[in-house]
């Protein structure tokens, strides 16, 4: 019989106005991956939470057993001394520092007095070999890919003697390849090493692939633990235990009514903003109708999102030129204000850093992209300001005590509909949302798609950057295909396929490298 290396009894954490943990139970057992999966906001990460110390014993109540010993956390350092370490999903990693730097931050080599930098290169190396990672130890972070960053912290866990590693949506910002290698990785850690894993992740084929049981949390509450080989762990029964019913079609049915071109981009191209003669969008020409969902699909480094943020206000890159219209007017969109004043909105995919200001209340993130809509003669008018921020919460379903909430404290899929709410309060024609599924449940999602359906149906139009394609395809009325910085095909969203995407993406990879 395998031998329980975590037991959490009890659990009971609180926060102002919300019970986030109602005695949860979850036992997990030695060299297993153990899956916690939920909708946002169920509960997943304040229980890891707990478990790495960040909320501190004497916060919550309840027991943490860890290898037959009770732990009373204080520290997330406390629990890295027994072998506990947590990967977020927002990577704690230091652009500007190499990665041996980062791999032993607050865990140097050497003295008190002096950092030994050949044990620490040679140490990284050596944990960089063991996650299969080729980059020299003094690379630095920003000059390296999320996918690698991601095995950067991996082998940082494991330059901490990791015995259980906890990682939170590690994922979440990887393509299809990469988030393949990662788990495969878990499962030789596992084979080779008896690594216990703890993974969060909102990817159901993804838990199935790589986990050997599944906990489903619920409002805070564990409804069940599925085994592998025992219990069903299909995506459907997953997805049911998760969200509390069947959901027989993930992407709600639209009847579209698609009008006249609306938005027009000509000749589009943008350079690098940092290094010299690399240009990251080259001759770009698309169109976009009235009640339409464009999609634009393409891999990671295709040029998606620097397209979008270029189009709206010249927010990246330099030596931008090509043409705009909106509705049939040629329209010189060179700051982020011109673009807003146009009725163009771009809901990024970086929530948290772009998107967001988390340390404000809903209201206030609400309302800021369109201040004079509640101000006059630039005076604020406070219960303007929450009348909206309550009207859009009701709206999108927000789930919140209050909109005087503090932002940071929501989960994913919560933030995203305030970062919806923020830009349909700007009342836009034209929205480009980036990723607007990233990271959040299967439930958050369908949410997600209702509202982008409602906004088309009102006679908006969209825009819709993803890396999912089934998202792409289900969401879609028009497909264009990015490669490389260019749009290499265009397809009807009935007819696309995912094999049609991708064998489009390599004729045109195949055909620059022929030349």
């Amino acid at each position: 019989m395998a031998k329980t290396l975590l037991e959490m009894k009890d659990i009971v954490k609180t926060f102002p106005g919300v019970k986030a943990l109602s005695d949860v139970n979850l036992k997990v057992e030695d060299g297993e991956i153990h899956a916690l999966v939920g909708e946002n906001g169920a509960g997943k990460s304040t229980l890891m939470n707990v478990l790495s110390g960040i909320y501190p014993y004497g916060t919550y109540s309840g027991d943490i057993i860890y290898d037959g010993e009770v732990c009373k956390f204080s520290t997330i350092k406390e629990s890295e001394a027994k072998g506990i370490v947590i990967i977020h999903q927002e990577l704690a990693l230091v652009p500007y520092l190499t990665i041996a730097e980062n791999m032993f931050l607050g865990n140097e080599r050497g003295t008190t007095l002096r950092i030994d930098w050949d044990e620490t290169n040679a140490k990284a190396a050596e944990y960089l070999k063991l996650v299969g990672l080729e980059e020299s130890p003094q690379t630095l972070i920003k000059d390296i890919g999320v996918g690698k960053q991601q095995l950067v912290e991996i082998a940082k866990a494991l330059a901490k003697n990791v015995r259980l590693l906890i990682l939170d949506e590690p994922t979440a910002s990887l393509n299809e390849s990469e988030s393949k290698n990662l788990l495969d990785l878990l499962k030789k850690f596992k084979k080779e090493h008896g690594l216990t894993s703890i993974l969060i992740s909102h990817k159901i084929g993804e838990v199935s692939y790589v986990s050997d049981k599944i906990t489903i949390i619920r409002d805070g509450s564990v409804v069940e633990t599925l085994t592998k080989g025992v219990d069903d762990i299909s995506e459907g029964r997953i997805v049911q235990g998760m969200v509390g019913r069947t959901i027989t079609d993930r992407f709600p049915k639209r009847t579209p009514h698609i009008g006249e071109v609306v938005f027009e981009v000509k000749n589009w191209n943008v350079d690098h903003p940092i290094f010299e003669g690399i240009k990251v969008c080259k001759d770009i020409s698309f169109n976009l109708k009235k009640g339409e969902v464009l999609g634009i699909s393409g891999l990671m480094g295709a040029g998606r999102t620097e397209l979008a943020m270029s189009i709206f206000g010249h927010s990246y890159g330099k030596n931008i030129h090509g043409e705009v219209y909106i509705h049939g007017k040629k329209v010189n969109l060179k700051s982020v204000r011109d673009a807003i004043n146009n009725k163009l909105a771009y809901v990024t995919e970086d929530r948290k850093g772009n998107g967001l200001i988390l340390s404000n209340s809903i209201a206030i993130n609400t309302t800021m992209a369109k201040m004079d809509k509640i101000s006059h003669h630039n005076v604020l008018d406070r219960d303007l300001e929450f009348k909206y921020a309550n009207e859009y919460k009701e709206k999108l379903k927000t789930k919140c005590p209050s909109v005087n909430q503090l932002v940071g404290n929501l989960s994913g899929g919560n933030q995203q509909k305030v970062l919806l709410s923020k830009w349909m309060f700007a009342d836009p024609d034209i929205l480009i949302l980036d990723e607007p599924t990233r990271g959040i449940d299967v439930g958050a999602k369908y949410e997600i798609y209702c509202i982008i359906n409602q906004l088309v149906s009102e006679g908006k139009s969209v825009i819709m950057i993803s890396s999912e394609l089934p998202e792409v395809l289900g969401m879609s009325d028009r497909i264009y295909v990015m490669s490389e910085g260019k749009i290499v095909g265009e397809m009807d969203g009935k007819e696309a396929t995912q094999e049609s995407i991708m064998s489009c993406i390599l004729q045109s990879v195949n055909k620059e490298i022929g030349g």
